[in-house]
């Protein structure tokens, strides 16, 4: 199966043309010619099942056979604000494993521990987009834009909160014993040098809710895919 992603596509489409770049990846890369099947996803659930009917490599044409209205694996959503890591190329693993496995909303936070602070988005759009066609999903996870920690803490209303930090608590909980089922659920994870005590206060004064992810001391991108992955199991 072969799957491709555009948001210009509508549901009442009968045929459609890609952009040039993803008329040169379906022909030159994957050396599909006319009359091959091409599923295309909108990202919002829409999946489009067709047929190549010019296999030009700038700008290759589809018939839309049917569309399917495709339900989300999930009954609740998934958003974890994580901070960008130092080497860009750990935040791009994190985002590529978290959407494979299944996540609805990123949101980069800048912290005061953080030392990348700018956020190339048309970069990791693409990354996501990437792992979305490779995991054959019909749904694009949101990518935010970079926001401060403080600005990002106070327009958080709802679902449930939590923010996993390291600093020592004894009252510190596992995530799993805390999630409600087929509740809404957003997670905070650090920087490299962890939340401050401060971010750390603030956050549990707007009621996040201190998390443990065990004894174990976890990198910021691999705490970002355990996390992703417990909420699957959960």
């Amino acid at each position: 199966m072969t799957l491709s992603i555009s948001e210009r596509i509508e549901p009442t489409d009968t045929s459609f043309v890609f952009d040039k770049d993803e008329s040169r990846h379906l022909i030159k890369v994957l050396r599909k010619t006319e009359g091959e099947n091409v599923y295309i996803s909108d990202g919002k659930g829409h999946l489009f099942h067709s047929v190549i009917a010019v296999a030009n490599e700038k700008k290759c044409l589809v018939n839309i056979l049917k569309v399917e209205k495709k339900t989300k694996d999930r009954n609740f959503h998934l958003h974890i604000a994580i901070a960008p890591t130092k080497l860009n190329d750990r935040y791009e693993w994190f985002l590529e494993k978290a959407v494979e496995i299944g996540i609805d909303e990123i949101t980069p936070i800048i912290c005061k521990n953080s030392e990348r602070k700018v956020i190339k988005k048309d970069r990791m759009k693409k990354i996501i987009h990437a792992a979305v066609k490779q995991s054959l999903q019909a749904y694009v996870p949101k990518f935010n834009d970079a926001i401060a920690l403080d600005t990002f803490l106070n327009q958080q209303k709802g679902s449930q909160k939590f923010i996993a930090h390291c600093e020592d608590e004894k009252n510190k909980k596992f995530l799993q014993d805390l999630v409600k089922p087929k509740n809404d659920v957003l997670i905070l994870v650090g920087p490299e040098g962890d939340f401050t005590p401060k971010e750390i206060e603030k956050s549990i004064n707007l009621d996040f809710i201190p998390i443990s992810l065990g004894k174990n001391r976890l990198r910021t991108e691999t705490a970002g895919v355990y996390i992703t992955s417990l909420m699957t199991l959960i």
